[in-house]
């Protein structure tokens, strides 16, 4: 059955633009809204708004809007009562023709930082009340890959859908209460390789831990490993081999490697390409999704499971976040 994240968790893969929709929950200090797209070579302009609702002439807390235009400029902006602001202008310009970006906007109590490509861009703050804020709007000249709202759910939701309910899951994923992602944890921006560093409280039971990335031109493999600290044991290892086209699952506990497995639905890991991956720990194994679709499972060779406490990524891949 296919995975679907419960709302304001689940990625928009390719929207049309011009692109509006609704931030589930609202907006508060502590989210994030990454975005992941491509200038085209005609661009003038494009822009991304943050908006008080999803109709024309709303109100804009947050206005985006890069201008390649005789002087290149990133201009800043509100929109309240039928009328803009004072523009705050950026004689910089972040974003190429015809390359892709990562855009990440950080919401803090100050304002928005904007993130652009791993680097630091610009803080906006504040001039409306991000309680009002509850909706993203992307116009103009610019293909999108992915939008993903990150800390976008309220706590009555705790159960999954709105009610407890999981749709058409039939209860088998869930968001449990302390595990939503967002939830007190903020995602790991672009983290150097290799990393390794500790799951904050554990893999527990339902826990979904979610990586994006890049496989770059040139790249041979690279692994992902969720291990035990104390012993170093390796409890599942997916290993993309991107020259043999293969995605490898295994172990190694006690320093010996148990039987590999080969089989998935679909390769996600090409060159030039980004993923996101998200690992779900169930009671019997994990559910592997990348892009949205299953991938795979592995079924635990390690009793008790609970006792992972540790994520390593290393080898030739670069990471976005990592959102534990």
């Amino acid at each position: 059955m296919a995975f679907v994240a419960p709302p304001g968790y689940q990625p928009i893969y390719n929207p049309s633009i011009p692109y509006v929709g609704p931030i589930y929950g609202g907006l508060r200090a502590g989210m994030s809204v990454y975005i992941q797209g491509m200038m085209h070579h005609h661009i003038t302009r494009f822009h991304v708004n943050l908006q008080c609702g999803e109709f024309e002439g709303c109100d804009i807390a947050f206005h985006f809007n890069p201008r390649i235009e005789f002087w290149d400029k990133v201009i800043f902006n509100t929109f309240q009562n039928g009328s803009w602001e004072g523009e705050e202008k950026v004689h910089e310009m972040p974003f190429h023709k015809g390359k892709h970006f990562e855009m990440v906007i950080v919401v803090n109590s100050e304002g928005y930082q904007v993130n652009v490509n791993g680097r630091d861009f610009y803080l906006f703050q504040h001039r409306m009340p991000l309680e009002r804020v509850c909706a993203l709007e992307i116009g103009g000249d610019v293909s999108i890959d992915t939008i993903n709202i990150i800390g976008g759910m309220q706590a009555g939701m705790q159960g999954g859908y709105p009610g407890g309910g999981m749709g058409g899951m039939g209860g088998s994923i869930g968001y449990p209460g302390g595990n939503l992602p967002g939830m007190g944890l903020q995602p790991i921006f672009n983290p150097g390789i290799p990393y390794s560093d500790m799951i904050p409280g554990g893999m527990t039971f339902q826990r979904t831990i979610i990586i994006r990335g890049m496989v770059p031109y040139g790249a041979d493999r690279f692994c992902i490993n969720f291990m035990v600290g104390a012993s170093q044991d390796l409890v599942f290892h997916l290993n993309p081999r991107i020259q043999e086209g293969l995605v490898i699952r295994n172990s190694l506990i006690n320093g010996v490697w148990g039987e590999e497995e080969r089989e998935i639905s679909f390769n996600p890991f090409l060159e030039g390409q980004f993923f996101e991956i998200s690992v779900h720990c169930c009671e019997e194994k994990f559910k592997v999704f990348a892009n949205g679709q299953h991938l795979c499972h592995f079924f635990h060779r390690f009793q008790p499971y609970n006792q992972i406490d540790m994520l390593e990524v290393k080898g030739d891949v670069q990471i976005s976040y990592i959102h534990y």
